[in-house]
């Protein structure tokens, strides 16, 4: 078999369609998603037995675990699972996998996905161009899925064809008399050889080839079996190399799992192969240690109770998995935070206990809306930072969480008020809605004002060094004026007051209408070009604007609604 630079060059292309299926899936995904997509996936695995239970019927259906755990991980990149919901799901896959084997097995009959992915482009591919959104972000999706795996099927295709030339490893004979280090060894080995094929199916046909041929007996071909479990989770960490924290933690719980597994099955390996071969000898008059043919349903019950009972133990440990790998994965800052960590779908009994969940998620709204602030800030005075492009993502993130965070909060606050609510309490909630749709604007006007930063950028004219001073002054009223309202959203409503924030709104006024004046002066006078400061001004004016939906904030908590 020869391998070419050019292969290597393809199977990099493979990889790098596969991750921008990922992408463009996930990304369609956030914009489709909404309470009841996530209400629905909730449900589902709203214990860890559902969630177990949901991943072993999923992957019987598509027969991969790899796809599987693929899409999960797009959907905790969406937001539509937590980390803990995820791990019950991948164990599920885990199981589902040994059906795949068996299916293989005993009819040689495996679903290819990457079939439908052009039928399935043939349906998303119109919705691109219907004017309504949600349309446009279904066709998204479904031409992001189709994409994925093809791109999986490509990355399958560009590697080493060893399923059909296995005679290269037939070298592994000489390593199989090793004792317990050659068991160690050919979990290596089945590890290495599924990261490179891409397919733990396509490595268990090796291990089947090479134990039918003789050049390794029966433990040595379980063993790779078990090192097929823990290169299968390549995959999911591919798909989460692009995606955000909690994805990435939810592809390495997959790889804890798994590894955990590995761990104790080798301490009772041959303890456990020797129950296989008694049970198979009393019912199937066969051995996997005597005879060759015997292998194929000896792995596969290896396989199979392998991964029930590795399942049926470490469902116990979720939550343990779940804070392993929160530590070993440890957020970057509020820019992945974009679920929500103090409501859900569930509305309480008691109204007034859904209104404090609600004002603590808002204050965190309020936190991740006013951080927009210095990263503009830093657009401005720093030209030629090294890390614009990536502050300018930062700044449409957060816009996009901002716009998400609104319409869960708000939903959540609607079902609120459909109960048996007093007057009181129907007033807490106006003003929380108010709140709540005046963070967000505040969230679009800081992505908008980022745009007109990057317009100036592009005219090939900067401000001035006398417009930046003027623009760093009213972002510092701006920014006392944001501290006041988090610190009031952070308070006992009935104990805030208005003044200091009204007070703070009058001076960002007064600064706004004090550089207008400037402004027009210097352009009457001929020291401003007009088309070269048309953006200065925009900026004074969106500042101010921001300052009218901060002091609305603190209207609404004290009452002035």
């Amino acid at each position: 078999m020869e391998y070419s630079f050019f292969d290597f060059i393809s199977l990099l292309g493979a990889l790098g369609f596969f991750i921008y299926g990922m992408k463009v899936m996930s990304e369609g995904i956030q914009k489709v998603a909404g309470s009841k997509m996530r209400k629905i996936l909730s449900a589902m695995t709203s214990n860890r037995v559902k969630g177990v239970v949901a991943g072993f019927l999923l992957t019987a259906l598509v027969q991969s675990s790899s796809a599987t755990t693929v899409m999960v991980v797009s959907f905790v990149n969406a937001g539509l699972l937590t980390l803990t919901e995820s791990i019950g799901v991948i164990m599920g896959a885990n199981i589902g996998t040994t059906v795949t084997a068996w299916i293989i097995a005993l009819i040689g009959f495996k679903v290819n996905i990457s079939a439908y992915a052009l039928p399935i482009i043939a349906v998303g591919a119109p919705l691109l161009f219907v004017p309504k959104s949600k349309p446009r972000a279904w066709g998204e999706t479904l031409i992001g899925f189709a994409l994925l795996f093809m791109g999986l099927a490509a990355l399958k295709a560009s590697v080493p064809d060893l399923k059909h030339n296995p005679e290269i490893l037939s070298f592994l004979q000489h390593y199989t008399d090793m004792g317990y280090l050659s068991i160690l060894l050919f979990v290596i080995i089945g590890t290495v050889l599924t990261i490179l094929v891409q397919s733990s199916s396509a490595t268990m046909a090796v291990t089947l080839v090479m134990a039918n041929q003789g050049w390794i007996p029966f433990e040595l071909a379980a063993a790779m079996v078990l090192g097929e479990n823990i290169g299968t989770t390549i995959t999911a960490n591919l798909a989460a190399l692009i995606a955000n924290v909690h994805a990435k933690r939810s592809a390495l719980a997959h790889f804890v799992f798994n590894i955990s597994g590995v761990i104790w099955m080798l301490i009772v390996f041959m303890p456990f192969l020797r129950g296989i071969d008694a049970y198979m000898s009393a019912t199937m008059n066969t051995s996997p240690f005597a005879e060759a043919t015997a292998i194929p349903i000896g792995l596969s019950l290896f396989h199979s109770l392998f991964n029930v009972i590795n399942t049926g133990i470490m469902i116990w440990f979720v939550p343990q998995i779940a804070e392993l790998v929160t530590r070993m994965v440890p957020s970057r800052g509020d820019d992945e935070e974009f679920h929500l960590d103090y409501i859900s779908m569930t509305i309480m009994p008691t109204p007034e206990i859904s209104i404090l969940e609600a004002r603590k998620e808002i204050a965190k709204f309020a936190k991740i809306t006013t951080k927009m602030s210095s990263y503009t800030q830093v657009l401005i005075s720093k030209k030629q930072h090294k890390s614009r492009k990536k502050m300018m993502d930062k700044i449409r993130r957060y816009e996009e969480i901002t716009d998400r965070i609104e319409v869960e909060i708000a939903t959540f606050l609607a079902k609120v008020s459909e109960g048996n609510i007093s007057e009181e309490s129907s007033f807490k909630i106006r003003a929380l809605l108010s709140i709540n749709n005046d963070l967000e604007r505040i969230g679009d006007l800081f992505y908008q004002i980022s745009l007109t930063i990057q317009r100036q950028l592009e005219t090939g004219q900067w401000f001035s060094e006398e417009q930046i001073k003027n623009l760093i002054k009213i972002y510092s009223l701006l920014d006392e004026a944001l501290n006041i309202m988090r610190n009031n959203l952070d308070s006992d409503y009935g104990k805030v007051t208005i003044d200091e924030a009204l007070n703070k709104e009058r001076e960002i006024n007064a600064m706004r209408n004090e550089l207008r004046r400037e402004y027009l002066k210097k352009v009457e006078k001929g020291e401003y070009q007009v088309k070269d400061a048309i953006y200065y001004i925009e900026l004074v004016n969106a500042c101010e604007k921001v300052g009218d939906h901060v002091i609305n904030v603190t209207e609404a908590i004290t009452g002035q609604i």
